[in-house]
């Protein structure tokens, strides 16, 4: 289903006139600000033990009403789009400093659209989506005698979102967002190990719901549990670690991406603070982020500021070239905005955030990288793990592993842990293969207190001398 005029969602109680007028009034006085004003509703259907276990759905309506002068920022919000409700939040404004600077520039307009404006919510009928999770089920139980248990999730989303300033300017943007997880848990000798996969983006639903997407996710969540299934003991202690492409590039998310966002630079609490122009990496390592890829997961036409997202050079060559930037952040510090100010919802003020980070790929050919390591362990994929912003410190738990030896695959191991620093494992880089992917679009990144989708990616990477937490005696 498509609407004529979703805008008309946020607007039925409120005049869009009325709302330049009032955010005019509220923020006269201020260095910046906005009225962010958003209605979503969000669906989910989890799929266990061979039932239907949870399906939610909810709708959710409200503004956030933003003012800022010089550091400080006044925030209220409410789940009413009313002009009473507006009103009350203007004297929250009234706790600011009267600008000094005048308001800044409003952000540039843009006429792209990086994803379809329909509701996939809306497109598929309750019924269908159920089927799809049986029919799913039970295809994974049927792949093999030994899966002892299957979990499958469809998500979905829809946001209609409008970002109106001071100044008149008003920007709209109405997301969809999807989501297929499957994860298996496979029984041998007594022996259980559990696999997982998932994919979405920034699409409506059909792509999910096509045989040969659904059923590579039955096979390669199989294929990861039948390897864990197999795994030994993991060794610990310094060695050469070769990351995969893709979803691993999350460790780069985690270890450098949020040391290189903007509120951490502007008070030195980064590694990277006042580092631009510096070599912080090995030669070679190119890394961007880039919320204008079409229907990727981490993408927004606009940010929930109204700035157009852009492709962000944030290491050139290994050497340091400038920061992931909101508004706020940009303004103080002198530099632009890169398309980077994002938040949960209209119940959150925004802050500098990645899109989708990744590092560009290089020369070198996944297959000679792996001949070079004679001791050493090759990571696929990585699970959770822990960052400390300050210091870029790390530790990351594999999910799918194996040794090296020789140059060659070994056995895969389980219980590996990656610990290490993001500005020092940056430098370790010894050579980045030609084969740069994209993660599947299941990423969420977390700061602060708020979630938002984002994307990773990166090529098959040698980093030499990498500590590895593991299991083995």
């Amino acid at each position: 289903m498509s609407y004529s005029d979703p805008r008309g969602i946020l607007y039925s109680s409120l005049d869009p006139e009325t709302a330049i007028r009032l955010t005019g009034d509220a923020l006269k006085a201020c260095d910046d600000g906005e009225l962010y004003l958003q209605h979503s509703a969000s669906e989910a259907f989890g799929f266990d033990d061979g039932r239907l276990k949870t399906a939610d759905y909810g709708t959710q309506s409200g503004f956030g009403l933003r003012g800022l002068s010089g550091e400080k920022t006044a925030f209220a919000h409410a789940n009413e789009i009313s002009e009473s409700a507006i009103r009350r939040a203007a004297e929250t404004m009234q706790l600011l400093d009267p600008a000094k600077a005048g308001l800044a520039a409003a952000p540039r307009k843009t006429n792209r659209a990086l994803y379809t404006g329909d509701d996939p919510l809306t497109a598929v009928p309750f019924a269908r989506k159920v089927a799809l999770c049986q029919q799913i089920d039970a295809a994974a139980r049927a792949r093999d005698p030994r899966i002892a248990q299957v979990t499958v999730s469809l998500s979905g989303s829809w946001s209609v979102v409008e970002v109106v300033r001071p100044d008149g300017f008003v920007a709209t943007d109405i997301r969809p967002l999807v989501r297929l997880n499957v994860g298996l848990v496979v029984e041998q000798n007594g022996r259980r190990e559990s696999g997982y996969f998932g994919l979405g983006g920034r699409y409506l639903y059909d792509q999910l719901f096509e045989p040969a997407t659904w059923n590579r996710a039955i096979d390669e969540a199989l294929k990861q549990a039948l390897v864990n299934l197999e795994s030994v003991a993991a060794p610990a202690g310094e060695m050469t670690v070769v990351c995969g492409p893709g979803w691993p590039g999350v460790l780069l998310h985690e270890a450098v991406g949020h040391g290189l966002e903007g509120d951490f630079n502007r008070k030195g609490s980064s590694a990277f603070a006042g580092r631009i122009g510096e070599r912080v990496a090995a030669p070679g390592v190119t890394v961007v982020d880039d919320g204008s890829i079409e229907g990727r997961r981490g993408s927004l036409t606009i940010d929930d500021e109204g700035t157009p997202t852009q492709t962000n050079v944030l290491i050139e060559d290994g050497i340091l070239k400038g920061y992931i930037q909101d508004r706020l952040n940009a303004r103080l510090m002198g530099v632009a905005p890169t398309g980077n100010g994002r938040r949960e919802s209209f119940a959150h003020a925004p802050m500098p955030r990645m899109t989708n980070t990744f590092m560009y790929g290089g020369k070198d050919d996944p297959a000679e990288i792996l001949s070079r390591v004679k001791n050493g362990i090759y990571a696929k994929s990585f699970g959770g793990g822990q960052v400390d912003i300050t210091s870029g410190k790390f530790v990351f738990s594999c999910t799918e592993a194996y040794k090296i030896e020789n140059g060659k695959l070994g056995a895969p191991i389980k219980g590996a842990t990656l610990i290490g620093d993001g500005p020092t494992v940056l430098t370790k880089v010894a050579a980045i293969g030609n084969d740069m992917e994209l993660d599947e679009g299941v990423g969420i990144c977390g700061k602060g207190g708020q979630s938002v989708p984002a994307g990773v990616g990166q090529p098959t990477l040698l980093i030499e001398g990498l500590t590895v937490g593991g299991t083995a005696a």
